[in-house]
């Protein structure tokens, strides 16, 4: 026998030799059906494979095929509305060529190459080009998908012509030979070159309340979303690809149920954008590697989702990428670790979790594009954390909360409450909550930053009365504690509640909730003027204003004018009150 061979199989690890010159993470092919897999480890000449697919039936003995690259992705039109698994397999394509089933060794290319695309020109020949020059355009569905010359190509364009293109047919050259394609393959673990990474400065609005009034994100942000079983991380995801605006959304099911992101297939194919009025599809992308799916495979698939960001941010677009969940991907990190037999860290994560986690959480950012013309972009990163128990301090987490801008903590007893999003306000925090205060003062009102101190503020004295009324009574509080204990009912039932299923509430343009924000905070300084003026606490009407300002929660954005002008009569007429002594 000639050529390299399966010496050892453990699981999703296979060691193979004599291997000599393997570099690490170069890709292979391992065992009869070419299971395909990437070296993680290289000893002498025997090189350690992580295979992406199941292992049962491999054999000792058995050929391995080295490629001398790592693991890529073809980059190209084609892209959107496509389901890929965890390395790059268009899953779809797969289904028409091996079933329902995945089958061992089954190769797909990311792209179809059979598509044809109508290529405009943006440069003409002669002209002098370098990496991220914009070469010209195609249509994309809605999306003018911009052709950029791959990093690492310069030169003078020597011939290049309009037409319908595939991928991978050459629309034109350069003076060195080199040919000028639709399509280019990028390596997932390497960060794409940008020209210069920019300060934060817009929301990326998510059309969640809480999100959007108490704890925003910026675009080219990274926001971390650790909730226990139950608390709803997936739906506010879910949520955020439907209605977040962005202009591209990579979803990233990182060993979530599969049934779950069969739900997510079925509900995105029937929803439309409700600022253009297409279909949502045409600017999402799935990356799915469920829980019965391979676990080596989890690990590729967060770096492929980021990459896929990362190439339609070059273009100057917006992008959105949700993970669910980097719990699931720090998991497989574990598992192969204990694998290879490296020093546990804590709770058996490997010792490199920190700065794993700190790479994907600094791939997402707000940056000027290299190449011309100018093009600004953005990755904006949420991810979702499972902690084992609800348990915050475990290590994901915790090294999560170091690198990302923003924390949205997920409470069980809120969920229990029925309180969605169960969002613990007490613990959550936002560090683009400064830079972002002016877009929402030019977009609102004035008061935007003092309406979001105050409910702050009257949420954490929330808190702290609820546990002295649970000792001593509320009757036993002052009026205007309990008139607090009052207003911040209305706040969490009227501002921060939002109904995911009801049409007019599950997105909330920023308007609405500027005036939801500003008539409960409101609210409390009417009671609070009607207690100065002699009325005692019982006597206050707050069952008017309050139901008032449910149903401007409720109300339609044709009907919104009509019920703020209901809700502020109810809260004027309760600051009017007077003692009848």
């Amino acid at each position: 026998m000639t050529g390299p061979r399966v010496l050892r199989i453990n699981g999703a690890l296979v060691e193979a030799g004599p291997v000599p010159g393997a570099s690490l993470f170069e890709l292979a092919r391992v065992g009869d059906l070419g299971l395909l897999g990437e070296v993680v480890a290289v000893d002498g000449d025997v090189a350690t494979i992580q295979v992406y697919e199941e292992t049962t039936g491999l054999r000792v003995g058995g050929p391995v095929e080295m490629s001398g690259g790592s693991l890529t992705v073809e980059l190209g039109p084609g892209l959107l509305g496509s389901v890929f698994d965890g390395i790059g397999r268009p899953l779809e394509r797969l289904a028409r060529s091996e079933g329902d089933f995945i089958q061992p060794g089954a190769t797909a290319a990311t792209l179809d190459a059979d598509r044809r695309w109508r290529f405009t020109p943006a440069v003409a020949a002669g002209a002098e080009v370098g990496p991220g020059d914009l070469l010209g355009e195609v249509q994309e569905g809605a999306l003018r998908h911009k052709v950029l010359l791959p990093p690492g190509q310069t030169g003078r364009v020597r011939e290049i012509a309009a037409g319908e293109f595939s991928v991978h047919e050459s629309f034109g050259r350069l003076e060195d030979g080199g040919p000028l394609r639709l399509a280019h393959r990028w390596p997932i673990r390497r960060p794409r070159p940008t020209g210069l990474r920019l300060p934060v400065a817009q929301p990326y609005l998510t059309g969640q309340r809480v999100f959007d009034f108490l704890f925003p994100v910026a675009e080219g942000g990274a926001v971390a979303v650790p909730g226990g079983f139950g608390t709803g991380k997936t739906v506010i995801e879910q949520a955020l690809a439907k209605y977040g605006q962005s202009d591209i959304v990579i979803f990233v099911g990182c060993g979530e149920r599969g049934n779950e992101m069969a739900d997510v297939l079925r509900e995105f194919s029937g929803l439309t954008d409700p600022a253009t009025g297409r279909p949502i599809m045409e600017h999402t992308i799935l990356v799915v590697n469920t829980s019965n799916m391979p676990v080596a495979a989890r690990e590729a698939s967060v770096y492929l989702g980021l990459t896929l960001a990362e190439f339609y941010r070059d273009m100057g677009y917006r992008v959105a990428v949700m993970v669910d969940s980097l719990s699931r991907w720090a998991e497989a990190l574990r598992e192969i670790s204990g694998r290879l037999q490296e020093m546990p860290g804590e709770e058996g994560f490997p010792t490199y979790l920190a700065s794993r986690l700190g790479g994907a959480y600094e791939r997402a950012g707000r940056v000027e594009a290299s190449g011309r013309p100018q093009r600004v972009g953005s990755v904006t990163l949420v991810s979702a954390v499972s902690p084992p128990g609800g348990d915050f301090s475990e290590p994901v987490t915790q090294a999560s909360l170091r690198v990302a801008g923003a924390l949205w903590a997920l409470d069980a007893e809120l969920a229990h409450q029925r309180q969605f999003p169960a969002v613990d306000w007490t613990t959550s925090y936002s560090l683009y909550g400064e830079e972002t205060i002016a877009w929402f003062t030019r977009e609102t009102g004035e008061d935007w930053g003092e309406i979001r101190q105050e409910t702050l503020r009257l949420l954490e004295s929330d808190s702290e009365l609820r546990e002295i009324a649970g000792l001593v009574g509320q009757d036993a509080l002052q009026d205007e504690d309990r008139l607090a204990l009052a207003a911040a009912a209305v706040v969490r039932e009227a501002v921060l509640s939002q109904n995911a299923f009801d049409p007019n509430d599950a997105f909330s343009p920023i308007g609405k909730t500027y005036e939801l924000a500003r008539l409960a905070w409101r609210l409390l300084l009417a009671g609070r003027e009607a207690l100065r003026a002699g009325t005692p606490f019982e006597k206050l009407d707050l069952d008017a204003p309050r139901a008032a300002l449910l149903a401007l929660r409720d109300a339609s954005e044709a009907d919104r004018s009509g019920f703020i002008e209901r809700a502020t009569k109810a809260i004027e007429d309760l600051a009017g009150e007077r003692s009848e002594a």
